[in-house]
């Protein structure tokens, strides 16, 4: 390690320690407040084991970067397992059902057109050093707000299924119907990426300032870099969202109605039964009240 980088960090007892008791207090402070998902998963241990996990892959990679970075085949397939673990993280936060697959679609329309265009131009040679580190905080940056809108728009459309039927009464066409519902709210999930974009510099300093500032470069250099990765960033997510919206409004990608099976009107309707039992009323009510 540089001399620059121990001074910002020691990697030593200390600081193992130090680690493990932030992660406990993180655990600790969703058990007792009870943060748990909509299933009832705890969150506590989500974060335990999201930090295990964050330890051990990142010792991993500590040591197999090494050897990626000298061939473009290993650069290649690194890259592919990336995006893949992504598409899955992804698909499986959004829904349960076999449709998870396709939030590739937006990581990929995000992600590839850039990474293509550094390429393509020069800006980022074939090299693993300089390779990996852009493309996975574009990756990371199209996974999160594909999470955000996939999950915000399947969870407005199960509140507000009757608003959908209703504007396709008034003869807009079900993906229209379901786009006016959804844009709205799955475009919040933009907001975390503009917010770090206008507060940079005042608020925070992004992990590539630093990064390149203790690799030896100027501040100037350093604030170009950063600069470029979140508009690109921007981009990206931009690009993303869009594409999630999409896929949802065309019933691509949904979840399954509860105690129903996964087709393509799932996340259109509201709770599972509603209409069965209001048939059945209805039913009851041609009898007559003698009917048995």
């Amino acid at each position: 390690m540089t001399s620059s980088a121990a001074s910002l960090v020691p990697v030593n007892l200390t600081l193992g320690i130090l680690l493990a008791v932030l992660l406990l207090v993180a655990a600790g402070v969703a058990a007792v407040t009870h943060l748990t998902a909509d299933a009832g998963r705890s969150r506590s241990r989500e974060i335990l084991v999201a930090g295990v996990r964050a330890a051990v892959q990142l010792t991993a990679v500590s040591f197999v970067i090494v050897w990626v970075v000298k061939s473009v085949p290993a650069l290649v397939a690194f890259l592919v397992l990336m995006f893949a673990v992504a598409v899955r993280t992804a698909g499986r936060r959004i829904t349960p059902n076999h449709t998870w697959w396709l939030t590739a679609a937006p990581l990929a329309a995000g992600v590839v057109p850039v990474v293509a265009a550094l390429l393509l131009t020069g800006l980022v040679p074939l090299k693993g050093i300089a390779l990996i580190p852009i493309t996975g905080i574009l990756i990371g940056g199209a996974l999160t707000v594909t999470v955000l809108a996939g999950r915000r728009s399947l969870d407005e459309l199960a509140l507000r299924h009757g608003e959908v039927e209703a504007a396709m009464a008034l003869g807009l066409t079900d993906r229209d119907a379901r786009l006016e519902v959804v844009r709205p709210a799955a475009s919040d999930a933009l907001l975390p990426g503009l917010d770090q974009t206008r507060t940079v510099g005042l608020v925070t300093l992004p992990g590539a300032f630093v990064g390149v500032l203790l690799g030896g470069a100027s501040p100037l250099v350093a604030g170009a870099v950063q600069l470029f990765v979140l508009i690109a960033l921007m981009a990206v997510q931009s690009v993303a969202v869009a594409v999630t919206i999409e896929l949802v409004a065309r019933h691509h990608l949904h979840r399954p109605e509860r105690g129903a099976g996964d087709g393509p009107s799932a996340g259109t309707r509201g709770p599972a039964g509603r209409r069965p039992r209001a048939a059945g009323i209805r039913r009851r009510r041609s009898r007559g009240p003698g009917a048995s």
